[in-house]
């Protein structure tokens, strides 16, 4: 009967042992990590259209069929995208002329405007160390960049401008807006023409001449009027001097 008492202490010892293991067991597996949420999916027509004045930039996008390129690299890559746009009055008074560019002139116009990485403002400041830059356009289609104490001026050889406001900046994607459009030698040539000097100020006249106290703001009439005048005077000087010739001989 003893014995019988035994077994069974050692065994709801033994079974008791083994359940208290595996609940720590299960207790110290960790719970898996949660999956990483994936990235906002940026529709850059939608941003564009409604970010700013940009219709006329997002309508080359457009006929050039760039729009998917540019939106693949935003969405689909791992370096993102960043575009610096251009204002729709840029597009009035560019430097050359665009109404005579082949569509594949057009396309690496564009693509020109874009670089293949996402770079938020401050990372222009080590940016502007690696000059020149190579664009979307890829090959000879670079630019130099400048931070003047965090002001970011863009030079394309043909055009110099500045980024005026950041319009996106996210990652994957950063838009920059520029008042003018990049212009590349690759294209237009490095026969560039300077650029035309300011037109002067118009002269304002000063107080004498308003006053008309100088004499140069007689009208010849008034100034003929004047001279004949003081030639009268004259004569008339003359003729009392003759006048008192003899009495002064009378007196000698």
């Amino acid at each position: 009967m003893k014995m019988n008492l035994m077994v069974v202490v050692l065994v709801s010892f033994i079974f008791g042992a083994s359940s208290a293991a595996a609940a720590t067991s299960v207790a110290e597996t960790p719970s898996p990590a949660p999956a990483p949420s994936a990235p906002e999916y940026v529709n850059l027509t939608q941003l564009l259209s409604v970010a700013g004045p940009f219709s006329t930039f997002l309508n080359y996008l457009q006929t050039t069929k760039l729009i998917d390129t540019f939106q693949n690299q935003a969405n689909n890559t791992e370096e993102g995208i960043t575009i610096f746009v251009p204002k729709d009055q840029a597009f009035s008074k560019p430097r050359a002329s665009l109404s005579n560019l082949t569509q594949e002139q057009l396309k690496n116009l564009i693509l020109f405007h874009a670089l293949p990485h996402y770079y938020t403002l401050s990372d222009f400041r080590n940016l502007s160390h690696q000059n020149p830059i190579i664009t979307f356009a890829g090959g000879p289609f670079s630019l130099n960049l400048t931070d003047n104490s965090g002001t970011i001026r863009i030079d394309s050889g043909w055009t110099s401008t500045k980024i005026t406001s950041a319009v996106h900046a996210a990652d994957p994607v950063a838009i920059y807006e520029i008042d003018k459009v990049l212009l590349p030698e690759a294209i237009f040539g490095t026969d560039i023409p300077p650029t035309p000097a300011p037109a002067p100020a118009p002269e304002t006249p000063d107080a004498d001449t308003k006053g008309g106290s100088d004499d140069s703001s007689l009208s010849p009439k008034a100034s003929a009027g004047k001279s004949t005048s003081n030639s009268h005077k004259v004569i008339s000087n003359l003729g009392v001097l003759a006048s008192a010739i003899p009495l002064l001989s009378l007196l000698w």
